[in-house]
């Protein structure tokens, strides 16, 4: 083997053992290179910290989730999100993230959460009656997480569907 065959060999391994890296930097629980665990959800409070009210039939409000363990967790990303009727037989629904009616999306970061520390995010649906579930309860699963909490909603949602921010450490409102 020649010095520049071995120089590229020890590049290529060089850049599968980078790719492998990154590749399971992308399925760890905690945030690449921190030391926080993932808030899981028996880690966390989650309720409604404000109902959101507004013209042309939007409704919505304004998620909490509180740090309830005694040791710091990180959340990143988006929840995901669920319909319930008074059954608590799950409906139909779909979650779009991003921009929501009442807030811009803060994108996807870490929010580091110290015990009894709050995070947010801001869910948005409209309830005009047009092919409208009526719903009792959400679901809410925290970013990373694979269970869910169920808190009260009590609205149409048309056509099951919901927009929802990113979580943050606290997500402005528009006017």
């Amino acid at each position: 083997m020649t010095m520049r065959s071995a120089r590229r060999l020890g590049a290529a391994a060089a850049g599968a053992v980078l790719t492998l890296t990154a590749a399971a930097g992308l399925a760890q629980a905690a945030p690449s290179g921190s030391t926080v665990p993932t808030c899981h959800t028996p880690d966390l409070g989650i309720r409604f910290a404000g109902r959101l009210g507004g013209g042309m039939n939007h409704a919505g409000g304004v998620l909490e989730f509180k740090n309830t363990g005694n040791h710091a967790c990180a959340l990143r990303g988006y929840p995901g999100l669920g319909l319930e009727n008074g059954g608590h037989r799950t409906l139909p629904s779909r979650t779009v993230r991003g921009t929501t009616w009442y807030a811009d999306d803060p994108g996807n970061k870490v929010v580091r959460l110290r015990p009894g520390a709050t995070a947010q995010a801001v869910v948005a649906w409209t309830h005009t009656g047009t092919e409208a579930h009526e719903t009792s309860y959400l679901q809410v699963t925290p970013p990373g997480s694979t269970s869910h909490r169920v808190i009260p909603l009590n609205d149409l949602v048309d056509f099951g569907e919901l927009h929802v921010t990113a979580v943050a450490p606290k997500v402005p409102l528009r006017g």
